[in-house]
Order: C-alpha cells, then structure tokens, then sequence
C-alpha cells in the first residue's frame, strides 16, 4: 500500500469520527450537497466510459462466457472472505470460503466455473468493512465517492484495506492487478444493465437508499423498512 492510500484511509477514519456525531443525530447524508456533485461527475464517467465498455463487452461476450469471468473474480476475492472470517471470530465461515476456493480453483477450472455452491458449500462473504462493524465501529453516514460509488465511511474505508489485500493487489508487474481490475469494473457495470431501468425519480436519492438497505441487510440480516420500494434493487449495489 502507498503512502497515498494511507492517507487516504487516514483522511476517511479522520472526517468519519466526526461524521459519526451527525449520524447519532439521525442524518445519514450530511455531506448531500457534495455527494451530489460527486454523483454527477460519476454519472458523466459512467455515461462516456464505462457504459459504453460494459454494453461492447456484454456484445462480444457470450453468456456462459461472461458468467464464467464473474465466476473466476468472485472466487478470487474468496481469500478476502477468508481473512475477514477469521478476524470476525468465524472459524466456519473461513473454513467454508478456503473449501469453496479450493473446490472451484481446482474442479472449478481457476474459477471459472462454480462447483462449490451445487456441492452445498454456501457462499459467505465477508468485508473489512463488516468486521470493523463486529468491532464496534459504527457504520458513519453515506459518502459518494469519485469513481468507486455510493458506500458508507466505514465501508469505504473497508473496501480499500480489502482491495489492497487482495490476491491482485499482491500481483507482480503491477500492471496485471490494474488489468484484473479494469475486467472486474467492466463485468460489473455489464451485469447491472438491465438494473438500470428500476431507477426511478431522483436517481441520486434512489441510489443511496437502495445501497444503505442493502448494507444494512449485509450487516444485520434486517431491512429498514423506510427504503423497502428499493427491495427489487437488490442485486443493483455492492455491498
């Protein structure tokens, strides 16, 4: 990790102590005016970039062809899942991500296709961002960010300890993880196409409700009744 991302991670547990206060007082979005424009600059990119490589790549891109990539990311960040477990106190839970490794990187043909789940080995993912949250660290309020998208201070701060632990992270040139990286954007934004039409109304508001019920149901196994016309989203967000 370089000093860069350090403070970057610095800046985010900095502002989000003091963000905690204006969530304990019930606002969830107390940065909105910036995390709209944030928003806007996201949408531009996705609309010039990212739309367009992910709409060329479901085009090119046979079906099982394109389940077996995001087959082969998701047992790659099963490692992830592995080391979060164990520091959640989950000996199980990490016993069964490094079975589902195991079995798919081998049978599975490097992932590519999943094996584990038809053998019974469930798939439990597991973020930094959740096992900050089993230590006791409040989730914060919601925060925009350029590029990466709606998160919580918390799980922002998670998903860069996760990215950059992750078995690309460690790849040698580097030149391979940002490859790898690209793909997963790619194959990401691919398969929410079709969610794309479920947005309606403010697109923004609509976003960040149908991301914190979907955190918030990672976290808790509950779902806040305030954001249930988001339930059919459910696939539309990362944790």
């Amino acid at each position: 990790m370089t000093l860069s991302h350090c403070l970057l991670l610095l800046t985010l547990v900095v502002t989000g102590s003091a963000a905690w206060a204006a969530e304990a007082e019930g606002n969830i979005d107390p940065w909105e005016p910036m995390n709209r424009r944030i928003f806007a600059f996201n949408e531009s990119l996705d609309g010039y970039v990212l739309l367009p490589a992910a709409k060329g790549y479901r085009y090119v891109m046979p079906d099982p062809a394109e389940r077996g990539v995001s087959n082969f990311i998701a047992n790659i960040y099963e490692f992830n899942n592995v080391i979060n477990a164990l520091l959640q106190g989950r000996p199980g839970n990490a016993m069964r991500s490094t079975g589902r490794f195991l079995v798919n990187t081998t049978v599975g043909l490097a992932g590519l296709i999943d094996v584990a789940t038809p053998m019974g080995i469930e798939h439990t993912p597991a973020d930094f961002g959740q096992t900050l949250y089993e230590w006791g660290v409040s989730s914060g309020p919601f925060v925009m960010l350029p590029v990466f998208g709606p998160r919580t201070v918390s799980s922002a701060a998670g998903y860069f300890v996760d990215t950059y632990t992750s078995i690309p992270a460690l790849m040698w040139p580097p030149e391979g993880s940002y490859s790898f990286w690209t793909v997963e954007a790619v194959d990401i934004r691919a398969s929410l196409i079709k969610a794309d039409d479920l947005v309606t109304g403010d697109r923004y508001i609509f976003i960040r409700n149908a991301y914190l019920q979907r955190r918030e149901h990672f976290l808790t196994g509950e779902i806040q009744d305030s954001f249930s016309e988001q339930d059919q989203t459910e696939d539309y967000l990362e944790f």
